[in-house]
């Protein structure tokens, strides 16, 4: 049997020996991994302007291409800066999988910077995401794989739902479980438009107390809004909350589809999860029941 070749590691050592084959411009400047890491790629900053940022699983590479084809349409709809794609790495024998250099944007995530007031920076995300949605839409990726999902109709997710609410217990569970099918019910027909996909924390650079840019736009695509919404949970509270909910201007139905979202989330992080995102997704759940 012909044996599979490992992945390669995604580290400093293989950023650099990438940037010397096709950028050998850039090779010189000292590169340092992003902490936190994310999920689907790995990021690195390039010097002090720049950031390499490649997929870690073969599952995630149809994001690099929508990336690299449509940040560029979408920041002239936006109000915030969004990462800007200055170099297009190529599959090669080293990383079989295309990668992006791109501008550095400065900020540090929401999760862990200081908001100086929360209604605003509640009422800037949302303004964000008004004007995301307001995008042209014309030959955009519709939801699939590379956006996990996130736009197409929550049940999609069901069987995956019904297994994680046995993470939670009695009371809990049959209120949870109203949640669901209270979404699934929602499922009414809405009209496509652009969608982040993954409207978390790490996601949203503050600088100076206010939200700065947004980052992270592998999951986004036209479909459903409504996964848009479960920063309303995982983050907002009382009057923040209510500007949220006011300035996104969305139906009932939709907020109903994203309580479906927000538990979705709140079940996966209750797995094997590291402490910080089991406590996010025992958060996220007491909200959505708080709520009910």
């Amino acid at each position: 049997m012909t044996e599979l070749p490992a992945p390669p590691r995604i580290d400093e050592a293989l950023v650099r020996s990438l940037l010397a084959d096709q950028f050998p411009a850039w090779a010189g400047l000292p590169v340092r991994a992003v902490r936190p890491g994310g999920n689907d790629h790995r990021a690195f900053r390039l010097g002090d302007a720049l950031a390499v940022r490649l997929p870690s699983a073969p599952g995630y590479v149809p994001q690099v291409a929508k990336e690299q084809a449509w940040l560029p349409r979408l920041a002239q709809s936006v109000p915030l800066p969004i990462p800007r794609v200055v170099g297009h790495g190529l599959p090669s024998e080293r990383f079989p999988a295309p990668w992006s250099v791109l501008e550095w944007l400065e900020g540090e995530p929401a999760s862990a910077a200081r908001i100086d007031d929360d209604s605003r920076f509640a009422a800037d995300v949302a303004g964000f995401l008004v004007a995301l949605r307001g995008a042209d839409t014309a030959g955009a990726p519709p939801p699939g794989p590379h956006s996990a999902f996130r736009g197409a109709p929550v049940a999609h997710w069901d069987d995956e739902v019904r297994d994680l609410l046995a993470r939670v217990d009695g009371h809990e569970r049959d209120r949870a479980a109203g949640i669901w099918r209270d979404a699934l019910a929602a499922a009414a027909p809405f009209a496509a438009a652009w969608f982040h996909g993954d409207v978390a924390l790490d996601n949203l650079l503050v600088r100076d107390g206010r939200l700065a840019a947004v980052i992270d736009f592998g999951c986004a695509g036209v479909g459903d809004t409504a996964c848009d919404t479960v920063l309303l949970w995982t983050r907002l509270e009382g009057a923040a909350a209510d500007v949220y909910r006011r300035e996104l201007a969305l139906d009932e139905a939709t907020w109903a589809r994203g309580r479906g979202w927000a538990l979705w989330k709140a079940l996966i992080l209750l797995g094997n999860r590291p402490a910080a995102q089991v406590a996010l997704g025992r958060r996220t759940l007491r909200a959505l029941l708080d709520a009910r």
